[in-house]
């Protein structure tokens, strides 16, 4: 967990779209850990890099996916990822649509690194929730996928 945002890494706000990843996550299995870095493509690239480095199986980002000039987390996480995995992010886009229209807003992408799966979310809680909702049940089978185990799914 990666919640990207210059107010919450500078103190300035409160890191909510983070905690509400981690809890859909837990109830989803998983144990996330969530990080908080400024806006920027070097420090969402390298935080993903480390991600990727310690082979963390799943990492989702909150946060810097929308059209703001500091919006930047697409790109740092094209700099990272070796292959995207598109559906995943047009099926939140998709899904999240109609209950809020600036869901086409997001340009957030998906793809993997190494053995690690990586999915950019939007900052806000509610979004992420929503997000998560669409995405999680085929969470743990896509991650026993990137890491090549058999799966009989």
């Amino acid at each position: 967990m990666i919640t990207v945002s210059d107010r919450v890494s500078a103190g300035h706000a409160e890191d909510l779209s983070g905690p509400a990843a981690a809890a859909v996550l837990r109830s989803l299995g998983f144990e996330p850990e969530v990080r908080v870095v400024p806006d920027g493509i070097d420090s969402v690239a390298s935080a993903l890099q480390s991600a990727v480095d310690d082979q963390i199986t799943l990492v989702i980002t909150t946060g810097g996916t929308g059209m703001a000039p500091r919006d930047v987390t697409p790109e740092a996480t094209l700099l990272v990822i070796e292959r995207e995995a598109p559906g995943l992010s047009e099926a939140m886009r998709a899904a999240t649509f109609a209950s809020n229209p600036h869901g086409m807003l997001s340009r957030g992408v998906s793809g993997i690194a190494g053995s690690t799966l990586v999915l950019n979310l939007p900052g806000s809680p509610t979004g992420v929730e929503e997000c998560l909702a669409v995405v999680g049940p085929a969470l743990a089978h896509a991650v026993a996928l990137v890491r090549g185990e058999s799966t009989s799914h």
